[in-house]
């Protein structure tokens, strides 16, 4: 039975006949009354009792119009979320991004789009950090915030904004004087990241792997402010841009240093699967992060 038969069923039940079922149904009299008997010789029951101008459900015919008021509520649902989907106004959004610094200003930016768009549902996918880009292709994130593109021709970025890695150093100490640090600075030094893998640490990555140098040592510490007060106590080292820094009270015993000659720059970009670049919903969170970053 297709859902046409159960509409056609609910509707003269409703109209109380076929007479005036016909401008709902948008058929003929006679198409009507010859998809009904066909229903009823496909499933050997009768569903309308007939006398006269009096249409009466059947026992049968009770459960066929039952099922088709909840099948069709549904499908008029479903109809309703994928308009709602079209037009921009609902959806949920899974994000993530690759380093938990970038997590700071989520909240905030979560509050303005709940008042923008209150049928849009925004959930940070924790799990997913380091790996937002294969997140995506496997269906667990819809955004993902990276700084390491993959070339894949599944996946679409957006430039969202670039900013410089600096060195977090104690103002004190000698590499407070530099212009800049080089590799071999890093090597007599603790590098203190917030958290493994070290593929995922933009100084290694970036700028260490290419001048093949490694750090003294590495301590991994989840909590920024713990890093900052090891880094001013003179324990080590650490890399963050100057953007991150805001949200923590850092005192006069820190300085930024660049790195490298040139400086490690790098490109913030929106990550999203191709197939939902037409969404309006998702297009709308891209423009709204885009002004919430840059500002």
């Amino acid at each position: 039975m297709e859902i046409r038969h159960l509409r056609l069923i609910k509707t003269i039940a409703d109209e109380k006949g076929i007479t005036r079922s016909l401008d709902k149904l948008f058929l003929t009299q006679s198409a009507v009354s010859h998809q009904l008997k066909d229903i009823e010789e496909r499933l050997g029951v009768k569903i309308f009792n007939r006398t006269g101008k009096q249409w009466a459900l059947t026992e049968e015919g009770k459960i066929l119009y039952e099922t088709a008021s909840r099948v069709l509520a549904e499908m008029d649902k479903a109809n309703e979320q994928i308009n709602e989907l079209r037009e921009g106004h609902a959806g949920t959004i899974r994000i993530s991004t690759e380093c938990y610094t970038n997590y700071h200003w989520l909240p905030s930016f979560m509050v303005k789009m709940k008042m923008l768009y209150p049928k849009i549902v925004v959930k940070i996918v924790m799990e997913a950090t380091h790996q937002p880009i294969q997140k995506l292709l496997d269906n667990t994130l819809d955004v993902g915030i990276t700084s390491d593109p993959l070339d894949n021709k599944n996946i679409t970025y957006i430039e969202l904004f670039k900013d410089e890695v600096m060195a977090v150093v104690p103002a004190g100490s000698s590499m407070a004087d530099k212009k800049y640090l080089t590799a071999a600075d890093f090597s007599a030094q603790v590098l203190i990241i917030h958290s493994y893998p070290l593929e995922t640490v933009t100084v290694y990555e970036h700028f260490l792997k290419k001048h093949h140098a490694e750090p003294k040592e590495v301590l991994a510490i989840p909590l920024t402010e713990v890093a900052l007060e090891m880094v001013n106590a003179g324990m080590g080292i650490m890399t963050m841009p100057q953007w991150a820094l805001k949200p923590f009270h850092t005192s006069t015993a820190l300085k930024l240093v660049p790195i490298g000659a040139k400086g490690l720059v790098r490109t913030h970009y929106v990550a999203i699967r191709k197939e939902d670049a037409g969404k309006k919903h998702l297009n709308d969170f891209i423009e709204n992060l885009k002004e919430e970053l840059i500002k």
